[in-house]
């Protein structure tokens, strides 16, 4: 998985009652946009996060 700065990320809820969780990738990592990534949640909240098969990378609209 690869991504860059400004792409914005869905972590899927692992239930129904779960909601999904949705990001902004403000700081890669690992080498040639690998994981791990910093990410900016929409609460407010930074986290390095490692994407696991929840995981989901949309691109920004600078590419």
């Amino acid at each position: 998985m690869r991504a860059i700065i400004g792409d914005r990320i869905i972590i899927r809820g692992r239930t129904v009652e779960t909601p999904d969780k949705h990001g902004e990738i403000v700081e890669v990592r690992g080498p040639d946009g690998e994981p791990p990534y910093l990410v900016r949640f929409g609460e407010g909240h930074q986290s390095v996060v490692y994407p696991g098969a929840d995981f989901v990378v949309e691109r920004s609209d600078t590419d």
